[in-house]
């Protein structure tokens, strides 16, 4: 909301300034005319800036639903990042900088990926501190972490075993249909891919993948996610069955970048099963 400015405090005031004559009989009486300019450019100044935020808000959130196009993830980020630097109490500008980062971490050049992911567990990190109580921080810490684990080889993956688990767990404790169950979804991923001898368990992933369902029967990633799962234990009617529905689901508005890189992967991953 924009603060209100008090230009005339009431009528007679006003009235007051526009009887004024250019002229005065006094010297002193009426600011001069290049005061009266400051004045006004000030003003306008004021009603400017306090449009800008909301206006460069909107344009990032515009570049990160063209997240496909490397040009515009990067302008999100950018314009996160400064937002963040400028006023780090912005907790919105901290957990879309760390979404944008975990996109980024799974697309920019090879050779970037591993600075984007830390990049954004240190602005989920600042989002838990300014809101613990909201899931944005947790899910997304957890989110850039495991990708990390899963990207850079098994020393980083024990490393951040237990922190990626327990920010999942702290999303489904503060709310567990945030972004559709998404956190279940990725515990589910956390199951299938660390090792039983720390913690892995098929049978936990399928039910964590299928409780994500109950929010989302349509996501591509979770069902993509249990086909994955099923043909690990050998069922490989049920995963072609899966894999079916995430190539005929249709796209999400929010995610559809997303949606159409698992619809491949399901295609691939089908012609390998036949």
């Amino acid at each position: 909301m924009l603060a209100e400015y008090p230009l005339v405090r009431n009528l007679s005031a006003f009235s007051t300034r526009c009887g004024v004559r250019t002229s005065p009989s006094r010297s002193g009486s009426s600011p001069s005319s290049a005061s009266s300019r400051l004045t006004r450019s000030c003003i306008a100044l004021f009603y400017i800036s306090a449009a800008i935020g909301p206006a460069v808000a909107q344009d990032a959130d515009a570049l990160y639903a063209d997240r496909a196009n490397l040009a515009s993830a990067a302008q999100a980020s950018a314009i996160w990042s400064d937002a963040l630097k400028q006023n780090p109490s912005d907790f919105d500008a901290a957990w879309k900088l760390a979404r944008i980062a975990y996109w980024l971490g799974g697309h920019a050049p090879e050779k970037e990926r591993r600075a984007h992911l830390e990049q954004g567990m240190q602005a989920s990190r600042a989002a838990i501190t300014l809101e613990p109580q909201r899931p944005e921080g947790h899910f997304w810490l957890a989110a850039t972490m495991g990708t990390l684990a899963e990207s850079f080889g098994l020393r980083n993956g024990l490393r951040y075993r237990g922190a990626v688990k327990q920010e999942l767990e702290a999303v489904l404790k503060l709310d567990p249909a945030f972004m559709k169950g998404s956190a279940d979804r990725v515990l589910g991923r956390w199951y299938f891919r660390v090792p039983r001898l720390f913690g892995g368990s098929n049978k936990r992933a399928e039910e964590h993948l299928r409780a994500s369902l109950t929010y989302d029967g349509q996501s591509t990633i979770s069902r993509f996610f249990l086909a994955e799962v099923l043909i690990d234990e050998e069922r490989r009617d049920e995963a072609r069955a899966e894999l079916y529905k995430v190539i005929d689901a249709p796209l999400s508005a929010e995610w559809a970048p997303e949606d159409q890189e698992y619809k491949a992967k399901a295609a691939a991953l089908l012609a390998r099963l036949k």
